[in-house]
């Protein structure tokens, strides 16, 4: 029972974060007792994922619990005179200004409740009826100030895996309503499947083709279970650092991913789409064949630009896009260069900055597709459970809708010895680690924050129509404005289930310079027109049709020094939030240095051992030897997996 834990462990971790998730799983996986609590009763912070009910439940408890009143503690009977201690806030202030729009039709006549789904949903109301949450939805709130994380709807959290491949990449296309199901995990279908019934129009689809424009609001309530709606909106590098650890400390099999199909520009009011790759670079229509060289020989020169120093040394003083113009390139090569490939701010990137990523991205193509990125099935949330999964495996203990009332701090030694929770149990321990939303004011009160405007939509389809309707695509908005942000936008298809057929899930991100809404709002007024029932029978409309809308800030931690918090004892660890940037690396970073400080020689995330190879009390082989040989086998392991996923994307090609 949560109320009745063990009184000591190694670590206590408080927050299910990413970076707070990968470091209980590293503790947990050498040796370490570890407590993982958090007060919400959902895994992954601000990294989670929900279903439509569960997001717009979680909006609702944001609003309903904003003005808690910290009531006197009764803990504080509990600190004795050569202790003090650092209390936890009972309110998360890291989401503010959440405004909604609904711009779907609304044939609500009578209670619509979300139906019971075939995919895995993240949260699902029972405690309140859909069609009041629907109501309430459609509301916009300006500028509200969240402050609370006390979530009441139950969670259902059963991540897909392959226990088989080091990393699965599924590039199988959604079919009709039709799926597989085994032991509730969706089971996508094969290759050969896909390519038999992908130009093979069923009876269903071609029904359903007329009805595309005629998306309601109730059928987005009913289908609500399809959507797992991220907070925060990343990609995964298929060479970055958050990659490389799923594969080496095989919790990759905890999940499934998909390639990111396309990149797109914005470029004089149109979207196209860039080429990246060898073989886009030269099928590309787009570009001239001089112009296909010049890319080329400059894409070339910047995955060796380390080697030759002379060419941009001169340059390093100036930003990378005025560097770009001293390049034989024509406007448009500088432009796909700057905001599609390398993904970095026209105005504060410097020439270094530029060649770095886009070697980075030059490196990532065509390890698992002809894109760099990848996204996992279900939504970011999956990520951070993976980790928890691995931490209980080794015997981390999780208590989520456990509150921490209190930093126990000795005053003799200076450092962290106890927390109380909330019954009051004392529970001891070496060391502690922190998510920042949980510290209170007084704790934070020299800390500077920044902020991310994060948009989510859903849409009627895609910014970019194609033969098909599965495209998962990525396009950066360049700033137009001095002192606003490039807005980067993500957009994901059914496939991804993250979202119902007929529909496009739509995620914008940019760094704050005002409310959300200030500033992603004329972006998204540039690529979508709001569904309005005059206009159902006009199909000569050129962009997607907004259905809903959700803008909101969120804090942004990420590069908060440690020094910032008021009088942290020496083992007290702070963990950030999600930072603005595209992929994972900051987290794992964080993770990492964090772990080596807790056991500075222990190897990170290693693999696990092979269940053969475990060696039980009165075995003859020698512990070493054991240990040595499960290693060598597990990497064995992930290496055939790696080759064996390369050659079925070839054999998908």
């Amino acid at each position: 029972m949560a109320d009745n834990l063990p009184s000591e462990f190694d670590v206590i971790v408080i927050g299910t974060g990413l970076p707070e998730s990968i470091i209980a799983a590293a503790c947990s996986r050498s040796g370490q007792r570890v407590l993982h609590v958090d007060s919400r009763n959902y895994y992954g912070g601000n990294w989670a994922s929900f279903s439509f009910s569960g997001l717009l439940s979680w909006l609702k408890e944001y609003q309903e619990n904003g003005d808690i009143v910290n009531e006197s503690p009764a803990w504080q009977e509990q600190i004795l005179e050569n202790e003090e201690a650092i209390a936890l806030s009972r309110k998360d202030k890291t989401i503010q200004h959440v405004e909604v729009f609904c711009y779907a039709s609304r044939d609500l006549h009578e209670d619509v409740e979300e139906a019971g789904a075939l995919q895995k949903n993240h949260a699902s109301v029972t405690s309140a009826n859909s069609t009041e949450a629907a109501d309430s939805a459609c509301l916009p709130t300006e500028n509200e100030s969240l402050s609370t994380v006390s979530c009441e709807m139950p969670i259902e959290q059963t991540p897909s895996s392959d226990p088989e491949s080091a990393l699965e990449v599924n590039d199988v296309e959604e079919t009709g309503e039709k799926e597989n199901h085994c032991d509730d995990k969706t089971c996508v279908p094969s290759i050969s499947e896909e390519k038999s019934s992908e130009n093979v129009p069923t009876a269903e689809d071609i029904t359903e083709q007329p009805k595309k424009n005629r998306i309601t609001y109730s059928q987005i309530i009913k289908e609500g279970r399809r959507f797992n709606i991220d907070l925060v909106s990343k990609l995964l590098y298929s060479r970055g650092l958050l990659i490389d650890l799923l594969i080496k400390s095989n919790v990759s099999r905890y999940a499934e991913f998909k390639n990111i199909t396309r990149i797109l520009a914005f470029r004089e009011g149109r979207v196209e789409q860039v080429p990246c790759s060898r073989a886009d670079v030269f099928n590309s229509k787009q570009l001239t064949m001089v112009e296909k060289r010049m890319l080329m020989k400059f894409l070339t020169f910047c995955m060796e630009y380390e080697e030759h120093p002379d060419e941009y040394k001169a340059y390093e003083e100036i930003t990378f896009s005025e560097y770009l113009k001293t390049q034989k390139l024509t406007p448009n090569l500088q432009y796909f260069v700057l905001h599609s490939i390398a993904m970095i701010s026209e105005r504060a990137s410097s020439t270094i900055d530029g060649l770095k990523a886009t070697k980075n991205f030059l490196c990532c193509l065509g390890r698992y597709g002809n894109t760099p990125f990848l996204f996992p099935l279900y939504g970011q949330g999956e990520l951070p459970q993976c980790f928890c999964r691995m931490c209980a495996v080794f015997g981390g203990i999780y208590c989520l809708r456990h509150s921490v009332q209190c930093l126990v701090v000795d005053k003799e030694s200076g450092k962290c010895k106890a927390i109380i929770d909330q019954f009051g149990q004392r529970i001891m321990s070496k060391h502690f680690l922190v998510e920042d939303s949980y510290f209170s004011e007084n704790t934070c009160s020299h800390v500077q924050y920044r902020q991310i405007s994060r948009a989510v939509l859903i849409t009627d389809r895609s910014v970019l129509q194609t033969d098909s309707d599965q495209q998962i695509s990525i396009l950066t908005v360049p700033a137009e404005e001095p002192g606003t942000s490039a807005v980067r936008i993500i957009e994901l298809c059914s496939s991804t289930m993250t979202c119902m057929k007929g529909t496009y899930l739509v995620h914008l991100t940019c760094t704050s310079s005002e409310t959300a809404r200030g500033d992603l709002e004329p972006v998204v007024q540039k690529l979508f027109t709001p569904y309005a029932e005059t206009e159902i029978e006009n199909e000569e409309i050129e962009k997607p049709r907004l259905l809903w809308a959700l803008y909101f800030n969120m804090r942004d931690s990420s590069d908060v020094s440690r020094n910032s918090y008021n009088d942290l004892p020496s083992n007290v660890y702070v963990c950030s939030g999600p930072d603005c940037g595209l992929g994972n690396d900051n987290a794992v970073k964080q993770a990492e240095t964090v772990f080596q400080q807790i056991c500075p020689n222990e190897d990170f995330c290693p693999p696990p051992p092979n269940p053969e190879d475990i060696i039980l009390d009165g075995d003859s082989l020698q512990p070493g030897a054991s240990e040595s040989s499960a290693v060598s086998e597990a990497n064995s392991e992930t290496l055939e997996g790696s080759t064996n996923l390369q050659n079925s994307e070839e054999a998908s090609e």
